[in-house]
Order: C-alpha cells, then sequence, then structure tokens
C-alpha cells in the first residue's frame, strides 16, 4: 500500500488562504457590482457631490456604531497613512467620480471601464513594494485590461468620453484604497479597516456637506424613491457591508490576486444595469465581458510573491 503524501502545513494553509481569500473577495465583488446601476439610479434626481458626501456621512455613522459594539481599539500612528488614502481614495474619490461619470454614461458602459481597475491596484501594489507578480501575471492582467480599453474606445466612436476619463480617475482613487486597505486588513483587520477610513472621512464629508448651498436640501423632498433606494444600496452594500468581505479576501490571498476576481465585476454589473435600468445586453457588452472574464481563469494560475 503506498503511503499518503501530505502536503506540508505551511503550503496547505497559504493553498486556504488563498481560497477563502478569493471566495470573500467574489462575495465583496457580487456587492459592488451593483454600485453603478444604483448610483445610476441616485444621481437622476441627487446630485454628485451631495450624494457622495452623504453615502459617507451614512456608512461612518454604521462603522462608529460597529467600532462601538466590538470596543475597538484606536489604531496605531502607523496605520493612520494607509486609513487616509483608503478614505480618499474608496470614501470619497471613487463615489464622487464615479457619480458625476454615471449622468452622462450608462452604468454597463461604466462597468466595463471599471474592469481596468485589477490592474490598476495590481500595479500600485507592485510600486509600493507589497507584492511582486510574476511575468506571466502582468501578461494575462495587461490582457485583460487592453479588452476594456478596446471596448471604451469602441463604445465611444474611436474616442474616449468625458464619463471615461471620470472613471479612469475613479479607478485610480480605488487602486490606491484597495490596495493600501488590503495590506493594512493584514494587521489592523478587514472590517476595522474600512470602519476606521469611514470615520476618519466623516469630518471632512460633514464640512463639505455643511458647506453645500441651501438649495440641495431644500430638494430633497422632491426626491423619488427610486433615487433614495439608490442611495441606500450604495450607502449600507457598497460603501460598508461590501468592503467587509473584500479587505479580508485581499488580506488573506494578497491584493494583486484577489484583486483579479474583479474581472467579473462588469458581466454582474452588466446583468444589474439590464434589470434594474433596462439598460440593453448587447452582444458586443456580453462578449467584451465574457472575454475579460477568461482573463481570471488565467490570471489564478500566475505567481504572486507577497
Amino acid at each position: 500500500m503506498r503511503p499518503t503524501t501530505l502536503a506540508p502545513p505551511r503550503a496547505a494553509a497559504a493553498a486556504s488562504d488563498d481560497t477563502r481569500g478569493m471566495l470573500l473577495g467574489l462575495a465583496g465583488v457580487a456587492i459592488f457590482s451593483l454600485t453603478l446601476p444604483f448610483t445610476r439610479l441616485a444621481v437622476r434626481e441627487l446630485d454628485p457631490l451631495f450624494l457622495t458626501l452623504a453615502r459617507a456621512l451614512g456608512a461612518a455613522v454604521l462603522a462608529a456604531g460597529w467600532l462601538r459594539v466590538r470596543r475597538v481599539a484606536f489604531p496605531g500612528r502607523a496605520a493612520l497613512w494607509p486609513l487616509a488614502i483608503v478614505a480618499l481614495g474608496c470614501v470619497l474619490g471613487f463615489p464622487l467620480l464615479s457619480s458625476i461619470a454615471m449622468r452622462t454614461a450608462p452604468a454597463s458602459h461604466g462597468a466595463i471601464v471599471g474592469g481596468v481597475l485589477p490592474l490598476a491596484t495590481a500595479l500600485y501594489a507592485a510600486l509600493r513594494g507589497y507584492e511582486r507578480p510574476s511575468n506571466g501575471f502582468w501578461l494575462v492582467a495587461l490582457l485583460g485590461s487592453g479588452l476594456v480599453v478596446v471596448f471604451a474606445l469602441s463604445q465611444g466612436g474611436g474616442a474616449l468620453q468625458p464619463a471615461d476619463l471620470l472613471m479612469f480617475g475613479a479607478i485610480v482613487a480605488a487602486a490606491a484604497g484597495y490596495a493600501e486597505g488590503g495590506r493594512l486588513a493584514r494587521t489592523l483587520g478587514g472590517q476595522e479597516t474600512i470602519c476606521w477610513a469611514l470615520v476618519l472621512a466623516a469630518v471632512p464629508a460633514a464640512v463639505l456637506l455643511v458647506a453645500l448651498e441651501g438649495g440641495q436640501f431644500a430638494r430633497l423632498g422632491s426626491v423619488g424613491a427610486a433615487s433614495w433606494i439608490g442611495f441606500g444600496y450604495i450607502t449600507v452594500g457598497s460603501m460598508f457591508i461590501g468592503f467587509f468581505f473584500w479587505y479580508r479576501g485581499l488580506a488573506l490571498g494578497g491584493v494583486a490576486r484577489v484583486g483579479q476576481v474583479q474581472l467579473l465585476q462588469p458581466f454582474l454589473s452588466l446583468a444589474g444595469a439590464a434589470v434594474l435600468l433596462g439598460e440593453t445586453l448587447t452582444p458586443a457588452n456580453v462578449g467584451f465581458a465574457l472575454a475579460v472574464i477568461a482573463t481570471v481563469a488565467l490570471g489564478r494560475r500566475m505567481q504572486v510573491r507577497r
């Protein structure tokens, strides 16, 4: 009888963390995938700046409550700079720029353009020295992102639209917040990372919200139910609960590797936009989304050193 060969404990643990990280990341992506469709619902009647600040404050209230109940100690000084980047990138930067973009671009278009985010996140993590993806990984990531750029150009008649530039700015902001938050979550914890970032962003968000002209608040009474539903989802789901899964997944499986799961987000967003907004699922949209998704399977096999 042949003896059973067991994997070394460290290798088995690493494989388990990778799998758990990918699954948690996928759960976060599923929640994030409805962000743009619900944002497009919200900005039909809500100003993008008001929406950004109000959703940040709403999520900060939830975060403060969670930290209070869990009696979480204030993070050390070394965590403040990464938390500030998370706050600027994920809590304020991405929501504001994407909200403005959703006023003129279909959610389905923005979802495909957002497919370049995994590459941007991996690039930021590599430049900061957090991870060292292999050449094969970069090749696959560039392939997926190249498909995204081709799609954006084809939809814009061979040129980038203003909404595309706003979305690319949002992607840069989110990439920095994802990479810094994913690394910090390894020591601080995924839930603690997003909660403290939200609390940190609450003060400037409150100041800016109060500084808005009074007319913004006077018009709130005429806002319809659909826009408030959109606001509620992106506040509770996109800005709060989704990050619980996302940052824990990045901490376990690595920023670059788990970040590639977000290449699945465009396909899920296309389905969400079709159901929520009645946007048409064209063969080109589905084809590009499926092609981008195919790169996830390849990227999953590529080596990334942490």
